[in-house]
């Protein structure tokens, strides 16, 4: 019992030691790229600029119906989506980095840490820039385009909470895709981008999955995005977003418990599919291969 008490013990402090390093290491990667003021003025202009580009086209197509509940569904749907490209496509990217741009991959698996947590340590780093760009967007559908989001009615408890087990979701997914980028060198960047996109077009982000054809729709309802979004907008403008069909006939706490059980699935399978792809990248002899171009 005591040598099954310390492996748990040293393997949850290479795992925190590891967390910790690599969430400042990730954090140095994504602000030093460029001087400190550079730096704020992208952080800001990139995530307006993405919600000035989907309020042009949903002003052109809807003649300017800013009013239309369908707008707050639109826009608090591609304002928490930036989630998904900044953990899960940015854990995925890690790998990338070490491997094509350092050439350090080889020498991480060789130091005594806990790969996982240094994957998911770069992923809080992506979580902190994703959130800043959260919220730079939601102010500026306050300040500009009013929109429907009463701070003081909104399900704080709910929200978080959703938000928390979101994030370990995608963190999970990213932790999948990493696993299958050590597989593949060749154009490898592209890999979290299409999933990221598949999971734009089938997790309602813009619209209720009615406006899917039918044979696709099936997608949008495996996919725990799908819940997340959808919890997410009902804490923050409830009856708004609950009023469209996709979810209608069903309460929150169902759409938690879907979420948490999907939740729940796909983390084992990014466990499993990652613990393969590790092993049958050290086994070919693949951690230090990189591309030529």
């Amino acid at each position: 019992m005591n040598a099954v008490k310390t492996l748990s013990e040293n393997w949850l402090t290479r795992f925190w030691r590891t967390f910790r390093v690599a969430a400042w290491l990730g954090w140095q990667v994504e602000s030093n790229w460029t001087d400190p003021f550079l730096f704020a003025v992208y952080s800001f202009v990139k995530p307006v600029a993405g919600a000035a580009i989907l309020v042009i086209m949903y002003g052109i197509i809807t003649q300017g119906d800013f009013t239309s509940p369908m707008f707050t569904y639109i826009y608090l749907g591609n304002a928490f989506y930036i989630y998904v490209g900044a953990v899960m496509t940015g854990i995925s990217w890690a790998v990338i980095d070490d491997r094509e741009h350092y050439k350090t991959l080889k020498y991480i698996y060789v130091a005594p840490i806990h790969f996982p947590a240094y994957l998911i340590g770069h992923g809080v780093a992506r979580f902190l820039v994703g959130t800043s760009a959260v919220l730079i967007t939601l102010l500026s559908g306050l300040l500009f385009l009013r929109l429907h989001l009463d701070l003081r009615a909104v399900d704080w408890p709910l929200f978080l909470f959703a938000l928390l087990v979101g994030v370990i979701m995608l963190a999970m997914l990213g932790l999948l895709l990493a696993g299958v980028t050590l597989l593949i060198t060749h154009h490898v960047g592209f890999i979290g981008e299409a999933v990221a996109g598949a999971l734009y077009l089938f997790s309602a982000v813009l619209y209720p999955l009615e406006m899917l054809p039918a044979f696709l729709r099936p997608f949008g309802y495996i996919m725990p995005t799908t819940y997340w979004l959808e919890l997410l907008r009902r804490a923050a403008v409830g009856d708004v977003a609950a009023a469209f069909p996709t979810f209608a006939a069903l309460s929150s706490g169902q759409i938690l418990l879907i979420l948490l059980g999907l939740s729940f699935f796909f983390g084992a399978l990014s466990i499993f599919v990652f613990r393969w792809c590790d092993q049958r990248a050290r086994d070919l002899g693949l951690l230090d291969r990189v591309s030529n171009y």
